[in-house]
């Protein structure tokens, strides 16, 4: 990707990465990405908004060299800094040491271990503060969590151009700028959800905070971190509107307690049942179902997870630990929203029997409130122990559903 000129004295010099399948270790990219950064020309000022990715920094450079000399650069906005934005900074430094960083006060103690130099020349920005470039004003406004502590929007006055860092983004890479230009609008479309899913999903209420930030703001174009930049009439009414959607309040309709199990000589799984018996039993309204783990789809498994109103987990014990299938699914709990969610542990196991402890000491490790101690039945369980856990179950879901 070369310089795309946006609008006068405007100019994109990112980098396109269409190979990238795996960003931060755990989310799919089926479509790669963009690393976006954007050059302004004001009369007195010349600013760069947003870095890159240190594996393309040459490439990063040539795409500068076509607007202006790196040395010509002098301030740096830094909206958030995540690596994938700030890991060229230090060696763009080296081009040009005298560059000022704006960015938040969350952001100027990131940046100081990204770079490990003590000499940057920092410039904490405040909410609603203004920067004069010269016939062009640049306005910042904060917006933690969206998604790191040190996030903030850069509003552009007089070209209505908000650049909103990871906000209203998608992993998605087309060698075309423009959201009208997709050739792909079916996989735009679920890479904009699942980027949406996976870095936003988790902080639903600092997503409405962040467009209630900007609803004053006739925005004529989006200038995000990754993928198409967005424009008035096509995309950005549209993405702004899903994210009032995805990021609304949320109760189920009714309780929502799902059992999740492995099992492997069916001994755990018939505990699930009669677990699930027993929630319905004490609370006959309750959505209830058992869900071996490896017989689902995880995406569909961790979205009910993370939006049920309490659960259950059991799992037997392989080398003195909980089978693979049951950790998977806990990787992908929203430690955010999760806190204090009900949750009961079980399983059936032949000589140790750690799994169920392990189990709990991750859950209490998320915050989640583990109810009674985990209940643990030897080898095959007897009819006893099938009636102890549907009183279990009925106990469980009347403590928090009832």
């Amino acid at each position: 990707m070369s310089a795309v000129k946006l609008a006068e004295g405007l100019y994109s010099v990112g980098i396109l990465n269409p190979g990238l399948r795996v960003f931060d270790i755990v989310m799919s990219t089926e479509y790669g990405t963009t690393y976006n950064s954007f050059l302004l020309k004001g009369k007195e000022k010349t600013v760069l908004i947003e870095c890159s990715h240190l594996s393309f920094f040459d490439r990063y450079v040539e795409n500068i060299r076509e607007v202006c000399d790196p040395s010509a650069i002098d301030i740096m906005i830094l909206n958030h800094t995540e690596p994938d934005h700030t890991g060229a900074v230090a060696r763009l430094l080296e081009l040009n040491p005298n560059m000022e960083i704006y960015c938040s006060q969350a952001a100027s103690i990131y940046i100081r271990n990204i770079t490990n130099r003590a000499d940057l020349k920092l410039h904490v920005v405040k909410d609603g503060e203004t920067l004069d470039i010269g016939g062009r004003t640049l306005e910042f406004r904060m917006a933690p969590f969206l998604h790191w502590p040190d996030s903030m929007f850069t509003w552009l006055r007089e070209d209505q151009v908000l650049f909103s860092c990871d906000f209203l983004g998608a992993h998605y890479c087309e060698p075309y700028t423009w959201d009208y230009n997709i050739t792909k609008p079916e996989a735009y479309e679920a890479a904009f959800k699942g980027y949406y899913d996976a870095i936003f999903g988790p902080f639903p209420t600092y997503v409405q905070k962040g467009l209630d930030k900007i609803a004053d703001l006739d925005i004529k174009m989006v200038c995000n971190s990754h993928g198409p930049v967005l424009t008035k009439g096509c995309r950005l009414e549209y993405t702004k509107e899903m994210y009032a959607q995805w990021s609304a309040p949320r109760k189920n309709a009714v309780p929502v307690i799902p059992v999740f199990y492995c099992s492997a000589y069916g001994n755990t799984r018939r505990l699930a049942e009669r677990i699930c018996a027993g929630i319905k039993k004490a609370v006959p309204s309750a959505e209830t179902a058992t869900y071996d783990i490896i017989k689902h789809p995880m995406t569909e498994l961790a979205a009910l997870l993370n939006s049920c109103d309490g659960f259950a987990i059991g799992s037997p014990t392989l080398n003195r630990d909980a089978v693979p299938p049951v950790w998977i699914l806990l990787s992908h709990v929203d430690a955010i929203n999760s806190a204090k969610r009900p949750a009961l542990i079980f399983g059936s196991y032949g000589w140790s029997g750690e799994a169920a402890a392990n189990i709990k000491a991750r859950l209490e490790g998320l915050k989640m409130s583990v109810f009674e101690e985990p209940f643990r039945v030897t080898f095959v369980p007897t009819e006893e122990d099938y009636q102890k856990a549907e009183e279990l179950g009925q106990r469980f879901a009347a403590s928090f559903a009832g």
